[in-house]
């Protein structure tokens, strides 16, 4: 059965709530999305602009899986850079360097854009800073700083001492960081609701409550759920590790992890200038790492703990609390009003998939715990490839991904035991 709203801080704060149909009866459209987060709702809307007509098919509400479970941070951070690149430069030479660059800021234009175009509210600030943990992550954070120094971002970007940081977060905890003032933060479902709202008023069919069974392939694909059937040229399965289509070719690729997270009572003031003077999103420079920000009613998100195994936590305030008071031990014994877990969707290489399953079967997927931005990002070059754009689809598509046999509870325990080895060779060092 379809599932309602898990009990977030995001869903207690809805602007607007969606009441998309159920669908039922024979629909005839160009492109039919499966999966309504960010990857299908922000393509629906960019096929609609273009206009295509679509459908978007959701099993359960629109934001329903990691898209209303995530942090809300919108940052350059591309999980798998370094493998992307490498894998870049056989198919595109020395362009690769400035592609990927490029890539991390694209997703911010984005949103930004469509947030002004369409006037949706959700909260949107910028502002954030990724903490030194260790000591030696000063060496990394200053290699970020001077590469956006040569890259003429010099002057969003402040490398900031250990002596400075009270200016910027009340916590003992850091070395030193890098704020970065054209990252962004937001609430993610009015974000995602709004493209969806944004989507329909284009033309866009949207049903909740409609989870699919079936693809059938053909010159015309059919997308079949229990009560009706969608018939399209086109197919994108955007539901990352929320879906069980398409096994055969899907299968081993991709791994799902748990990612807690929680907010606490509304701070006052004082306790908010404290703890974050400049309203910063923040997250640390660990391989498992924690990230956290300021509501816009003051409450402090905190999450971190990702649990590889592929299970949610069953405590998940419980599993926090400790990190939240040793960041800040002035809200020991804060209390938590609203604490939650997601399924990311993990790849080992962590470069994120895009491919076919069918000549006319499309998915996208992967984004190993850094959605918001790069899954507008994707959907930008998936709608393209729909539109016949395929230059940058092919580049994705054209990545080696490594896949695990077996079924996917042996896959989880393998990548929980990998992330096991870097978490200790960390702290080791």
């Amino acid at each position: 059965m379809p599932a309602e709203r898990c009990a977030s801080y995001y869903n207690a704060t809805i602007n607007q709530e969606s009441n998309y149909p159920q669908l039922e009866g024979d629909i005839r459209v160009d492109v039919v999305i499966v999966g309504g987060g960010f990857t299908g709702v922000a393509t629906a809307l960019e096929l609609s602009e273009k206009g295509y007509k679509v459908a978007l098919i959701e099993a359960n509400k629109i934001a329903w899986g990691a898209t209303g479970r995530n942090g809300g941070q919108v940052t350059g951070s591309l999980s798998g850079d370094a493998a992307m690149t490498k894998q870049l430069r056989r198919q595109i030479g020395n362009e690769a360097e400035d592609y990927v660059w490029n890539l991390r800021w694209r997703g911010h234009d984005i949103i930004k854009n469509r947030v002004a175009k369409y006037g949706i509210e959700c909260d949107l600030k910028f502002g954030h800073i990724q903490t030194a943990y260790q000591m030696q992550h000063m060496h990394e954070l200053r290699a970020m700083h001077d590469e956006a120094q040569r890259r003429g971002m010099g002057e969003l970007m402040t490398l900031v001492s250990a002596d400075e940081m009270p200016a910027y977060l009340g916590s003992p905890l850091y070395h030193g960081g890098l704020v970065n003032r054209r990252n962004m933060h937001l609430h993610s479902v009015n974000l995602c609701l709004g493209e969806a709202r944004a989507a329909a008023g284009l033309g866009t069919l949207i049903f909740e409550h409609s989870p699919v069974l079936d693809i059938e392939e053909g010159d015309v694909a059919t997308v079949v759920t229990a009560k009706g059937k969608v018939r399209a040229n086109s197919v994108l399965i955007a539901g990352n590790a929320y879906h069980k289509l398409a096994r055969p070719q899907l299968r081993g690729m991709l791994f799902p992890a748990s990612l807690g997270n929680c907010a606490t009572a509304i701070l006052s003031d004082e306790i908010a200038a404290q703890i974050n003077p400049q309203d910063l999103a923040v997250y640390d420079c660990r391989f498992v790492l924690d990230y956290y920000r300021l509501t816009a009613d003051k409450r402090l998100m905190f999450g971190g703990g990702t649990n590889y195994s592929g299970r949610d936590p069953k405590n998940v305030a419980a599993e926090l609390r400790p990190a939240i008071e040793r960041t800040f031990p002035q809200l020991k014994g804060v209390d938590i009003e609203f604490a939650w877990a997601g399924m990311a969707g993990i790849v080992i290489n962590r470069i994120p998939q895009l491919g076919k399953v069918s000549p006319n079967v499309f998915y996208c997927q992967g984004y190993s715990g850094h959605g918001v931005a790069t899954s507008h990002i994707m959907a930008e070059i998936m709608a393209n490839a729909m539109d016949g754009q395929l230059r940058e689809f092919d580049l994705f598509a054209g990545m080696h991904h490594i896949r695990i046999p077996l079924n996917e509870w042996f896959g989880n325990q393998a990548l929980a035991l990998g992330m096991l080895y870097y978490t200790l060779r960390e702290n080791w060092r």
